[in-house]
C-alpha cells in the first residue's frame, strides 16, 4: 500500500485520528495491569523472532494507553514508549483493515512529515497488526520497521497476523491471571480485601514498622445487631446491611489504609503511618457513619452499630499475631459494652 500524494504541511494533520470505544478499551487495557510492567521473557522472545522471520531491524509490542504507546517489547527502538498523538501504531488502531502497511512512508501523505520518518531513525517501511481481546477491542499493535522501503506479500502479512495473535493471547492469558488474583484477594459480596489482603498487607505493615519505628494501628471490627437484621428481616437484608456497611466504612478510612472484611459482620482496617490518636479519631468517624439509619430495598428502615478494637505497634510487639491478639482483646472488651448499650436500646431487658 503506498501513497504518492504531497505530504501535509499543517503538523494537525499528522495526529492520529481518535479511536471508537475509547473508554471500553482503555478499561480492559488497565485490567491486564501490564502498563510499566518488567519485561517479560516471552514478549522479548517474540520480538526477537518476528525481527528474525521479517529480517526488518525492528520490531515493537505496543500498547495504546491514554497518551501513550508504552512498548512491552521493542528491539531496534531508541525509547520506551511514544507520545500517542504522533504514533504511527496510532493510524493503524483506528482504520477499519486488519492490518497497516505502508511500502514507502515517505511517499504517503498521511506519514511523510513525521518526526520518525522525516528525521532520524528516518522509517521507510511499516506493517502493523492490532492486538485484540476477547471482545475485539484494540489494546496495541505488533509493528515492524525498516529504513529501506520494501514490499510486504501475501504470506508476510499471514505471518503478522500470526504474531499479533501470540501476542493477543498472552495479554489474555495475564488478564486471566490478574483477575484470579484479584477474585482471591477480594470479598465476594462487599468487594473489599478479603482476609488474605488483609495479613498481606499487615505483614509488610509490621516489616516496615520494625525496621523504620514508625507507627501503625490495626482496627478489628464488628457489628452490633446485624443478628436481629437477620432475623427479623433475612438474610438478603442482612446482604444490603454489609454492603452498605462497607461502602460507608470506605468513605471514612484515609487512602493507602487497608479495608478488609473477614467474613460475617467483620471487619478490618491496617491503617497505614497513623498513630494510636489517629485511629482514635478514624474510630469515632466510623461508629457515627455505621450508626447512621439504613433504608433496605424493601423501604424498611433499620439501624446497626459497630464495636471497635485497636492495637497500635510499639516495640514491645514481636509479630503479627501478638498486634492481632491485641486488636481482637479490646475488640471483646468493647463489644461486651456495647451489647448492654444495644440490648438497652432495643427494649431487652
Amino acid at each position: 500500500m503506498t501513497h504518492t500524494a504531497v505530504p501535509p504541511s499543517d503538523p494537525a494533520q499528522l495526529a492520529a485520528p481518535a479511536l471508537i470505544n475509547e473508554a471500553q478499551r482503555l478499561s480492559a487495557l488497565h485490567a491486564c495491569e501490564v502498563l510499566d510492567s518488567g519485561p517479560s521473557a516471552v514478549s522479548d522472545a517474540l520480538v526477537r523472532l518476528a525481527a528474525r522471520t521479517f529480517h526488518v531491524p525492528a520490531v515493537s509490542l505496543g500498547l495504546m494507553d491514554a497518551d501513550r504507546l508504552w512498548f512491552k517489547a521493542s528491539i531496534g527502538m531508541t525509547d520506551s514508549e511514544q507520545a500517542r498523538d504522533r504514533s504511527l501504531c496510532a493510524h493503524a488502531m483506528a482504520q477499519s483493515e486488519e492490518l497497516l502497511v505502508v511500502d514507502d512512508l515517505s511517499r504517503d501523505s498521511r506519514f511523510a512529515q513525521h518526526p520518525l520518518v522525516a528525521q532520524p531513525p528516518h522509517w521507510r517501511f511499516y506493517a502493523s497488526a492490532p492486538l485484540r481481546n476477547a471482545q475485539g477491542l484494540v489494546l496495541g499493535t505488533l509493528a515492524i520497521w525498516d529504513t529501506q522501503a520494501r514490499s510486504f506479500s501475501a504470506i508476510d502479512r499471514l505471518a503478522l497476523k500470526d504474531f499479533a495473535l501470540l501476542a493477543s493471547d498472552q495479554l489474555a492469558s495475564r488478564q486471566s491471571l490478574v483477575q484470579l488474583h484479584h477474585l482471591a484477594m477480594t470479598d465476594p459480596l462487599t468487594g473489599l480485601a478479603n482476609r488474605t489482603q488483609f495479613r498481606q498487607a499487615l505483614e509488610v505493615e509490621m516489616a516496615h514498622a520494625m525496621r523504620t519505628g514508625e507507627p501503625f494501628t490495626v482496627l478489628s471490627m464488628d457489628l452490633d445487631g446485624f443478628r436481629d437484621v437477620n432475623d427479623g428481616f433475612g438474610h438478603a437484608a442482612g446482604e444490603e446491611v454489609l454492603c452498605e456497611v462497607a461502602r460507608r466504612l470506605n468513605q471514612q478510612v484515609r487512602l493507602g489504609d487497608v479495608l478488609s472484611r473477614f467474613g460475617g459482620d467483620e471487619f478490618g482496617v491496617v491503617m497505614r503511618h497513623g498513630a494510636k490518636d489517629s485511629a482514635q479519631v478514624l474510630a469515632k468517624r466510623i461508629v457515627k457513619a455505621v450508626s447512621a439509619p439504613i433504608t433496605l430495598s424493601t423501604g424498611d428502615e433499620i439501624g446497626v452499630g459497630i464495636s471497635i478494637g485497636m492495637a497500635a505497634y510499639s516495640d514491645q510487639v514481636e509479630s503479627v499475631p501478638m498486634l492481632l491478639a491485641q486488636a481482637d482483646q479490646a475488640l471483646y472488651q468493647a463489644k461486651k459494652q456495647n451489647e448492654k448499650r444495644w440490648k438497652m436500646f432495643v427494649g431487652i431487658r
